[in-house]
């Protein structure tokens, strides 16, 4: 088949998220004037490595924020936020913490999810993550369509679960694996890892 995406797509629902898949899932915790949020992105990914660098992208707008959601409002406001990565053993308190909840109201109380101050930054951070990098924006960009941002940042600080580092690498598996969105209501747990090497 073949659809242009301004005249839809015909199936019962949009194909568009599952074909861009599996997609790791950023954890953002953020803290502003009217308090601490903590919300699920899974446009998120790395886009350097020296000095370290991450993005996320938010899509629509909550009726008590200006055009935008808390986060990116949060990130605004304050210019830090932190990364926490998402795993298995967290999964239920990943997607608890996506409700649409008003503005002010924490999701780290509202689904009982444990909060650890940041070191290098004024931010809570998810204390049982598997891992979570604390950082600074460097730019929000306006994308196409209503109330689409891209966030940018520069990692200032990485805390790492002490059980997830496996002979000197970073492993989520104790935690349950990487989480990621899938399409739907889909999601996968990433356990099953394998090597290669590049061509020299």
């Amino acid at each position: 088949m073949f659809y242009r995406p301004e005249n839809g797509h015909g199936l019962p629902h949009n194909p568009f998220n599952a074909l861009i898949a599996p997609r790791p899932i950023g954890w953002i915790s953020t803290r502003g004037s009217q308090g601490d949020n903590l919300a699920p992105y899974s446009f998120f990914n790395a886009v350097a490595y020296v000095p370290p660098q991450v993005m996320f992208a938010s899509t629509s707008a909550k009726p008590d924020r200006k055009g935008t959601k808390d986060s990116v409002a949060q990130i605004i406001e304050t210019g830090v936020f932190c990364v926490n990565i998402a795993t298995g053993d967290l999964r239920d308190q990943v997607n608890a913490s996506s409700a649409p909840l008003a503005a002010g109201i924490s999701e780290f109380d509202a689904a009982g999810i444990a909060a650890a101050e940041c070191e290098t930054i004024a931010c809570p951070r998810v204390a049982g993550a598997a891992a979570a990098l604390e950082c600074r924006m460097t730019r929000v960009v306006p994308l196409a369509g209503e109330a689409n941002y891209v966030v940018f940042g520069v990692v200032t600080g990485v805390h790492i679960r002490d059980d997830c580092v496996v002979n000197g690498r970073f492993d989520p598996r104790p935690a349950g694996g990487w989480i990621a969105r899938l399409g739907y209501r889909d999601y996968a747990a990433v356990t099953d890892l394998f090597e290669m090497e590049r061509p020299a």
